[in-house]
């Protein structure tokens, strides 16, 4: 256990990933968000506004993931951390880095209802379908879909460690492949409606637990490749 807590000391030796940066483009979006809807508002546009500005955030772990296993891998090796350890500290930083994404935006839109969305009736983090069962729905929404991103940058980082730049491009070519004939097939069927009923009818909560389930696969394919990866 002091080991994986000395691995997640190591990933937090630079701050700026892990926590700076990623507030800093949350900073970035909502200001620029509410600059637009100052710009409606004062169109004469009653509202309420509603913008996606929320994720940027949360796609930059995307590079986070990446970077979790390219820059400090190598450097974790020579101090004899073993994989296992590396594996679970890193993904113990990125599982509390979510957890304060996702604890600032409930309280952002906690906010947002006090001040009437900022005296605009605009609304940056309380999306009525992510809230709508709550705000613990909201933060696991929030908390499962920073974890999600981060998995999948860490998943392609370790794929490249493993097999190298081919098999990643390989691998998302096959994927790309695949929704395209998932699409074709659904067009084929004339099931479109019956695919959007379904998104419907899963709701911001049950999108979350398939979230979950595909974070928890790529996690465990993350870990067998990276048994076997080089620094």
């Amino acid at each position: 256990m002091n080991r994986t807590l000395n691995v997640i000391r190591l990933q937090l030796v630079n701050r700026q990933t892990y926590v700076w940066i990623p507030l800093t483009v949350l900073t970035g979006a909502f200001v620029i968000t509410l600059a637009i809807y100052a710009l409606l508002n004062s169109s004469g546009l009653p509202g309420p506004f509603y913008g996606g500005g929320a994720q940027a955030p949360l796609w930059y772990f995307l590079f986070v993931g990446i970077q979790a296993l390219t820059m400090t891998f190598p450097f974790s090796q020579a101090l004899s951390i073993t994989r296992r350890e590396f594996y679970l500290g890193t993904l113990a930083t990125a599982t509390l880095t979510a957890v304060l994404l996702a604890t600032v935006f409930v309280i952002g839109g906690f906010v947002e209802v006090a001040t009437g969305g900022w005296g605009m009736n605009g609304y940056f983090f309380q999306l009525p379908w992510i809230w709508e069962t709550g705000w613990w729905a909201a933060w696991l929404f929030y908390f499962t879909f920073t974890v999600l991103i981060f998995t999948i940058g860490f998943a392609s980082a370790t794929l490249y460690k493993r097999f190298g730049a081919m098999w990643v491009a390989l691998v998302y070519i096959a994927l790309a492949l695949v929704l395209v004939a998932g699409m074709w097939l659904v067009g084929r069927l004339d099931a479109w409606a019956e695919v959007f009923t379904w998104f419907a009818t899963q709701g911001a909560v049950g999108l979350t637990l398939w979230g979950l389930l595909v974070t928890a696969l790529l996690a465990a394919g993350s870990f067998l490749t990276l048994r076997r990866a080089t620094p």
